[in-house]
């Protein structure tokens, strides 16, 4: 299996792949890495952080979707009826924009870090956008 390192301000967490469930979001996801942008707390989806992504094209339809990510999870959203992004769930969550219910891919599963969830996604909300790194620890 392998894992990625993802920072989010002071937070760090190890998160697994989930290939075999999304291999090609996974794919694609790892030829962006290593991976930077901010971080923002979610409007519609709870407790949640996102990763505006715009109009990036990935190029990926639905694989392995989901509207509700548990703690700990991570979707790409493709793009279509909203913008491209990454939804990171810290807590209880439902995928929404403002035109309604999403499905991201469920690529990434937090392994290590998961006490620090709630706590990241509270500095988020109260302290406005962090920096969020992506990069590749390859097979553990």
């Amino acid at each position: 299996m392998r894992y990625l390192s993802i920072d989010v301000g002071s937070y760090h967490f190890v998160a697994r792949l989930e290939e075999e469930a999304a291999p090609r979001t996974c794919a694609a996801f790892l030829k962006l890495l290593p991976f930077s942008n901010q971080v923002i707390h979610s409007r519609w989806s709870g407790e949640a952080v996102w990763v505006p992504l715009g109009d990036f094209d990935t190029g990926l339809g639905f694989e392995n979707h989901t509207n509700h990510p548990s703690r700990g999870d991570l979707l790409l959203y493709p793009g279509g009826f909203s913008e491209t992004e990454i939804l990171f769930a810290y807590g209880s969550s439902q995928f929404a924009s403002k035109m309604g219910q999403l499905a991201g891919n469920h690529f990434l599963t937090v392994v290590e870090g998961s006490d620090q969830l709630m706590d990241m996604g509270r500095t988020v909300l109260w302290k406005g956008a962090q920096p969020i790194r992506f990069t590749d620890l390859g097979e553990l």
